[in-house]
């Protein structure tokens, strides 16, 4: 019997492990791994238990994403009954909600067997099956009121399937839930319904006459085709994953957005929407490896390169603009501006995971513990019920957790992940036991045929030690312990980031309290030995807050210092410091002393080292005074309300930004025709843009608000001669929704309390990005009102409005 028929009927906990199909490197699987409570991913675990989970399954309930199921099974039975989805469903991928939760429920179910929440899952199962198609074909946006479907789904099957319909992207996120659910339980419920699915795509869509020949506008169908490959052996699935890319960059949409703007195999380059992207080239592994197609290997290397030379955040985030939510130019890596979207960064989890089943190579898994420690958990709360959509790496108080988004695939993706992080813990290859990830826990699985169980046990991100302990063991074989980048003195397996400080870190390998030595290989260290049951290894890695500066050709990091402990990168924030964060100078040396707090009723390790603070007095003098810094890890930012926060901190005067004294505007009330105004305080700040494509400083707007008069006021904090106004407008044509305003007027409050027009203003500019100065009579009030007429299919933005 072949290897893929094999793993058709393993018990599930092996069966991951058993069939690599491709891979020279075997994952060991979730269902082998029991992570430790009360550890750090311990508590994670049980966030995402009582937490995350649950919530996410509240919100498909009052979200209608279950109606949505139900609604397309009722126009199944009874033709005649059709439902409004234009305008009531929210976006044409809501289905995937549901998917996405179902498959964390299912990881959990594994670490905490649950009946009741295997019964809700069973529940939820029936009600998508309810709403397929006899053919298999499953997408309520269509299937509720097939003559009106949702505006994004097209008039027919697949026809915007490269554009907004998101058909397959469901079928994707449909496909690894499955998977997960059939590992978990063993129950092919979920898995019976992805394979229909599956098979109606698989006969509709191709390059034979009749089919269309079309690919994923937002790709994870070829991961997900690809894992129902390997879970079924059916290799329709897996030649239709590679169809998919093989055909991508020939169809009817060539675009950079969607990384169809070129043939895969000729790409090169990190481009387009990172979350598209991400997966894509994840698909493009998993390919890769499933075919032996050295051409897909060599592609997805190039891009690797790319990534992690010119496009990879400190956070491990990618993503620079929002413009797209996508990659930007090489080097281009702003931090207030930052997009590094949670979805993007849990999609760099799994290419480099791919990446390193392919090659071996610890830098993979470097880059991957960067990003899960730093651009994956920063994006869900320490409690595991807010979520951040972008994670910037600087901020005036205008990003916070969210408790949902009505676009939800952050929240539903991170409720995902975060019950599989026992999967990337260990793996194996022959008789090669792979140690990539510390955390507490205890595994079972086979290296060379033989049945190994071991513990780890460690503190780990908050001290290096490690301690393994052999709980059954009888055979020879390696054992190979990730020696992390950031203790061989590599911020990022490039040139991208670099330590400064002159440090060197050491680590220290001991097997039942005697040390051993060993050449690293490929950054493992290599114990093969016969080991024995209550064999100890023991693992020290030095920690120390390190300083990292960015490669010069980044220029939003020149002069400036990122300090980083372990794998944490480290920020300053508001709530810790009495000092303004954003107007710190560091010392040319700085020195660290370690701490300790809580935040969010669990502890962190913090770092405290001395800096100064300048600021302008009155009279425009450069003042200084000496401040002590207190930092945190980053992923902890943003848990105790809004303010400052910076992870790259100056440490040359260059960089710093001295804060100013106090204006008319900065010292004002800001208020609005709109209470929801997102990041109104931007508008007083005195940041303004560089020019109008600067999308590092803050800017307010009313996006989706269209075709309607709008304003801001400000309330003086003392009655005030005013007699010049300048406005700095937002406007991200031509991919966004704002623009700048059709007209605008000044009013001052009298001392009537009525709103009047100023009197003979100069010209009402509208030029984006750039000050718009109005002068006009001198006018003694207590109140200014910027009164302004939004496009009919637009909104408006304000990066800056300032009045003297």
């Amino acid at each position: 019997m072949g290897a893929l028929a094999l793993a058709c009927f393993l018990a599930p906990e092996m069966r991951a492990q058993s069939n690599n199909a491709g891979y020279p490197i075997t994952p060991v699987p979730f269902t082998a791994v029991k992570v430790t409570p009360n550890t750090f991913w311990g508590q994670r675990l049980e966030a995402s238990r009582n937490v995350t989970i649950p919530l996410a399954f509240s919100k498909c309930e009052s979200e209608r994403r279950y109606t949505n199921f139900s609604q397309a099974a009722e126009h199944l039975k009874d033709p005649s009954k059709v439902f409004k989805v234009d305008g009531v469903m929210g976006y044409s991928f809501d289905d995937t909600d549901p998917y996405k939760t179902l498959e964390g429920a299912s990881y959990l179910l594994q670490t905490y067997p649950d009946k009741k929440l295997d019964a809700y899952c069973d529940s939820v199962i029936a009600v998508i099956a309810s709403a397929q198609e006899p053919d298999g074909y499953l997408y309520t946006a269509r299937t509720q009121n097939p003559e009106h479907p949702h505006g994004w789904a097209g008039p027919t099957r697949w026809s915007k399937v490269e554009d907004l319909s998101h058909e397959f992207y469901n079928l994707g996120h449909l496909c690894e839930a499955a998977v997960a659910h059939y590992n978990a339980t063993g129950k092919t419920s979920l898995l019976n319904i992805a394979k229909k699915f599956a098979d109606c795509v698989c006969r509709e869509v191709g390059d034979k006459p009749g089919q269309a020949c079309v690919v994923p506008g937002h790709q994870i169908a070829e991961m997900g085709l690809a894992k129902l490959y390997i879970a079924t052996g059916d290799r329709k699935y897996l030649d239709q994953a590679k169809f998919f890319l093989d055909k991508r960059g020939y169809t009817t949409i060539k675009t950079e957005y969607s990384q169809s703007h070129k043939p895969v195999l000729e790409q090169d380059e990190a481009v387009g929407h990172a979350v598209r992207a991400g997966y894509m080239y994840a698909g493009m592994a998993d390919v890769a490896a499933l075919t032996g197609d050295k051409g897909y290997i060599d592609a997805i290397d190039r891009i690797w390169d790319n990534i992690i030379q010119k496009k990879y955040y400190i956070t491990g985030g990618v993503g620079a603009t929002s413009n797209g939510e996508a990659f930007g130019k090489n080097y281009e890596l702003p931090n207030m501006s930052a997009y590094c979207e949670t979805c993007a960064a849990i999609a760099q989890v799994y290419l480099n995971y791919r990446l390193f089943l392919l090659h071996g190579d610890s830098k993979y898994y470097d880059a991957l513990e960067r990003t899960l420690y730093n651009g994956v958990i920063s994006g869900i709360s320490i409690d595991g019920g807010r979520f951040f959509y972008p994670n910037p790496l600087q901020s005036m108080g205008q990003h916070q957790r969210q408790a949902w988004f009505g676009c939800a695939c952050c929240p539903s993706n991170v409720a995902r992940f975060i019950p599989s992080l026992p999967q990337y813990i260990y793996a194996v290859k022959d008789n090669t036991f792979y140690v990539n990830l510390f955390a507490g826990n205890e595994t079972t699985v086979k290296v060379g045929g033989k049945t190994v169980q071991m513990e780890q046990k460690t503190n780990y991100p908050w001290d290096g030690d490690v301690e393994m302990t052999m709980k059954k063991a009888g055979s020879k074989f390696a054992l190979a312990v990730r020696i992390p980048g950031w203790v061989r003195g590599q911020v990022v397996p490039s040139d991208l980031y670099t330590y400064v400080d002159g440090k060197h870190l050491n680590y220290a390998v001991k097997v039942n309290g005697e040390s051993v030595a060993a050449e690293l290989k490929d950054g493992y260290f290599i114990i093969d030995r016969k080991w024995r049951t209550g064999d100890k290894v023991s693992v020290h890695f030095d920690m120390q807050p390190r300083v990292v500066r960015a490669n010069g050709k980044v220029a939003a990091d020149r002069g400036r210092v990122e300090i980083e402990r372990g794998p944490l990168v480290y920020c300053a924030e508001w709530a810790d410091n009495t000092c303004d964060v954003l107007s710190v100078l560091l010392n040319q040396e700085p020195k660290f002393e370690m701490g300790e707090k809580e935040i969010a009723e669990t502890a962190v390790r913090t770092i405290t080292t001395s800096a100064q603070t300048l600021s302008f007095d009155e009279q425009g003098r450069l003042t200084t005074k000496d401040e002590q810094l207190v930092l945190i890890p980053y992923y902890a930012w943003a848990h105790r309300g809004n303010g400052n926060m910076s992870v790259w901190l100056p440490i040359d005067l260059n960089a710093t930004n001295p804060a100013l004294p106090p204006s008319i505007a900065s010292e004002s009330k800001v208020w609005a025709s709109s209470r929801r105004l997102p990041a109104l305080s931007a508008v007083n700040d005195r940041l303004v843009p560089a020019d109008g494509n600067d999308r590092s400083v803050p800017y307010t707007h009313w996006w989706p608000k269209n075709n309607s008069t709008e304003w801001i006021a400000y309330t003086f904090k003392e009655p005030a001669t005013v007699s010049s106004s300048t406005v700095y407008w937002f406007d991200d044509a031509p991919w966004g929704g704002c623009r700048v305003p059709l007209s605008w007027k000044l009013y001052y409050q009298t001392e009537a309390g009525e709103w009047a027009e100023v009197s003979n203003p100069t010209a009402y500019g509208t030029d984006k990005g750039v000050a718009n100065i109005v002068n006009f009579d001198p006018v003694r009030t207590s109140a200014m009102k910027l009164e302004l007429v939004q496009p009919e299919k637009y909104s408006c933005g304000v990066f800056e409005w300032s009045v003297k």
